[in-house]
């Protein structure tokens, strides 16, 4: 107890001194029109760098960082599940879907030859990072069509469909992979048919289960709630109350075998039917604009600059195979993209890999070395940092270049 006491200060230091940072690197890079999230992703690097010097960073204070970052992801998706128009993202599905069909198989097939056949990794081992590679971080890419104010085009609904459907069949996908790999690993080969449709059934089950309930909340519940918390005071306190609601729903996903950020979209989609939307959305973005980047210092955090040489090949193969795969699948004929600017467009929107594909690679390490060996978890480090700076900073270019008009 005493011990955790004593570190309390300096926790509390590295936490005001991140958030300082934070923005002075977002109105210095918002000077020079690179997204703020690389910035934060470079702070996370700096501490990590300090505390190699140092050693002022322990497990326990990592841990916070990580608690915080968790936050920032809801914290961010809830605000843009907020702005999310409903009506416009329905629409949208249709096509959706079908970009995100070639977008998996792509970005699936793309990690796994790369794994498998050029870094001449295991099956298993390969498997893991092709479905991590699956997944999409749209918290990073949000960010850059946040500040070109280009979310709520027809684009960026389009994004943001593609990118959720993106995360749920990644966790469909890590579910009923690490199902069937201790199965596979044992030699218990006659079963994994059978488990494989147990686990897919399970899991969509739960999906629909939590669908249903979160639309029966947005239709008879949202509303009610909201009304009784507006009828406590202080003004402020309903709309921390709305975000603590949020938390909830998000950790309920979490909880289902889903995903905090998953969790935490839905949410926000739910109160953006909200007739008080634009006060329950400005009174999170402070709130967002103070916890989000510490996802992005996390990330950064994660990176070990002394072990990047050995595992750089590796995490260089991998990053060419993440952007080949989400950019590649854009182009192919069918997918009823209009134009080759908006398949550029959604292309690198979709290459960052950040929570969800970590989230993946820690589960494989997690089951040993014939899963995930060490080396191989540094260089999907290394494939994060490298997505999560291309991506933002070509998406932002490319907005300023081709601006996307409002839906109304």
């Amino acid at each position: 107890m005493n011990d955790w006491a004593d570190e309390i200060p300096l926790l509390t230091l590295l936490i005001g001194l991140s958030s300082i940072l934070c923005i002075i690197s977002k109105w210095a890079l918002g000077r020079i029109r690179i997204p703020a999230s690389v910035g934060w992703l470079l702070i996370g690097i700096l501490l990590r760098l300090t505390d190699s010097q140092w050693n002022w960073i322990n497990n326990g204070n990592r841990e916070v960082f990580a608690v915080l970052g968790t936050l920032g992801v809801a914290c961010l998706l809830f605000h843009v599940g907020l702005q999310s128009r409903v009506g416009a993202m329905i629409g949208k599905l249709g096509q959706a879907v079908r970009i995100w069909g070639v977008d998996f198989t792509v970005s699936s097939l793309s990690g796994f030859v790369v794994a498998h056949w050029i870094l001449g990794l295991s099956t298993p081992t390969s498997l893991i990072i092709a479905t991590a590679l699956t997944a999409t971080s749209v918290g990073v890419s949000v960010i850059a069509w946040e500040q070109r104010q280009s979310l709520r085009s027809s684009n960026g609904q389009l994004m943001l469909d593609v990118a959720e459907l993106d995360d749920v069949t990644g966790v469909v996908a890590m579910a009923i992979l690490f199902t069937l790999l201790p199965v596979w690993h044992a030699g218990a080969n006659g079963s994994l048919t059978t488990i494989f449709f147990e686990t897919l059934g399970v899991f969509l089950i739960k999906m629909l289960a939590f669908s249903a309930v979160c639309l029966l909340f947005s239709k008879f519940i949202e509303r009610r709630l909201t009304e009784a918390y507006r009828k406590i005071h202080p003004p402020a306190e309903p709309l921390v109350l709305i975000l603590a609601t949020s938390l909830l729903i998000a950790s309920a996903a979490e909880f289902l075998g889903l995903s905090i950020a998953i969790g935490a979209f839905f949410a926000g989609v739910m109160f953006s039917r909200d007739a008080e939307r634009e006060n329950i959305r400005d009174a999170v973005a402070p709130i967002a604009a103070f916890i989000t980047p510490f996802f992005f210092i996390g990330i950064g955090l994660e990176v070990d600059l002394s072990a990047a040489g050995s595992v750089l090949f590796a995490g260089l193969m991998l990053s060419i195979a993440a952007i080949f795969g989400k950019v590649a699948g854009k182009f192919v004929p069918g997918l009823q993209i209009p134009d080759s600017p908006t398949a550029w467009l959604l292309g690198f929107s979709m290459i960052p890999r950040a929570e969800i594909a970590m989230i993946i690679i820690q589960r494989g390490q997690q089951l040993g070395e014939w899963a995930v060996p060490k080396d191989i978890f540094g260089a999907m480090v290394i494939v994060t940092v490298m997505t999560c700076i291309v991506s933002p900073v070509v998406v932002y270019t490319m907005l300023g270049r081709w601006p996307q008009e409002e839906v109304t």
